[in-house]
């Protein structure tokens, strides 16, 4: 080993000396900071979000801001776990998206209850199995997820964030060879995000549809000739071979998911609204819900439709909008669409992803 070499790695075990000192003194700060909440909520979205946003804008390299965003959460994810480890519910079973996108915002450090479905996400919730649940609402490819909307229609949960997650798409199977596939198996949202691939590479090949893409995975490992289409992270758990990588027809393939649960989120300083409303059955109704957000300078980033089952013909949107329903601005656009809607709910005010 050269000397300078066993310079910097001297200087690098100084400096992670230091680390660790600085880890600790932050976990004893936490542990305080629980003991004076005396039994409030362990998690604080919009502190965590502040502390994030805080990071990202102080980051001067060379790691890049993602990194950054990763090392402290999973930091507060351990001092956290030192109060208790929080309970997330999620889209199970071990191995889907919902499980990477858990542990992207909560950190290595919490536990993970899996659920058969979206309805058992709530439900863990709803029934205190949970602390938050984390459920999908969106795909960048193939757009919102008709369950988890309806679901928030009529649920007394909040929700309390947000976390986009990138999709890859992965092609697995016990086989070696693709031209030995006979049967594909996945979720129907990722045979939509794969569909060119799909056509191109395996054309003839049953496709057949699978509660999730880790049931998928897991089915892919029973049999022969079969594959399924799912995240690497199946593919470690099932013990599956990747036969092609990133098979998505968008690259930039993402899906966004919500955190669900009982507590109202102070503001962060950057953050959204979601509602649901409809309108009145009159000439220009939907016009006039749109106007109040106008009218007061807020800005709308989401409007989806879905139809109530109230009557037929019925709808109820869903809208993203700017800011707290705190912020001065949000509120009066609030109060006044209450006066001119045949229905409002707030689902929640929350950080904006980081």
């Amino acid at each position: 080993m050269s000397s300078e070499l066993k310079k910097f790695r001297e200087q690098i075990d100084l400096i992670d000396d230091e680390l660790l000192k600085l880890f600790n003194k932050r976990a004893a700060l936490a542990q305080q900071i629980g003991h004076a909440k005396g039994g409030g909520a362990v998690l604080r979205p919009e502190r965590e979000a502040q502390v994030l946003q805080r990071m990202a804008q102080t980051n001067s390299g060379p790691l890049p801001n993602q990194g950054v965003t990763q090392l402290f959460t999973e930091i507060m994810s351990q001092c956290r776990a030192l109060e208790a480890p929080l309970r997330v519910a999620y889209l199970g079973p071990h191995g889907t998206f919902s499980e990477a996108a858990m542990f992207q915002r909560f950190g290595q450090a919490s536990a993970g209850l899996p659920a058969d479905s979206i309805d058992g996400v709530f439900v863990a919730v709803e029934n205190g199995a949970a602390n938050y649940g984390l459920v999908p609402v969106e795909n960048s490819t193939e757009g919102a997820v008709g369950r988890t909307l309806d679901l928030l229609l009529n649920s007394n949960l909040k929700i309390c964030g947000e976390v986009l997650l990138q999709v890859h798409q992965c092609l697995l199977s016990k086989e070696n060879d693709l031209s030995v596939i006979r049967k594909v198996y996945s979720h129907p949202q990722s045979f939509g995000q794969c569909q060119g691939w799909l056509n191109a590479h395996l054309p003839h090949v049953e496709r057949i549809t699978a509660s999730s893409n880790a049931d998928a995975a897991r089915l892919a490992a029973e049999e022969s000739f079969a594959a399924a289409i799912a995240g690497v992270q199946a593919a470690e758990h099932f013990q599956l071979k990747v036969l092609a990588k990133n098979i998505e027809d968008d690259a930039r393939n993402t899906t966004r998911f919500l955190v669900v649960g009982k507590q109202d989120v102070a503001p962060s300083g950057k953050d959204k609204t979601s509602l649901a409303m409809s309108a009145a059955n009159r000439p220009g109704a939907v016009h006039d819900l749109l106007l109040p957000l106008a009218q007061n300078g807020v800005s709308m980033t989401k409007l989806e439709s879905r139809p109530s089952r109230a009557g037929l013909w019925e709808y109820v949107f869903y809208v993203d909008i700017e800011g707290h329903q705190s912020d001065a601005k949000v509120a009066a656009a609030l109060a006044q669409l209450k006066q001119i809607a045949a229905f409002v709910k707030v689902l929640g005010s929350y950080p904006v992803a980081v």
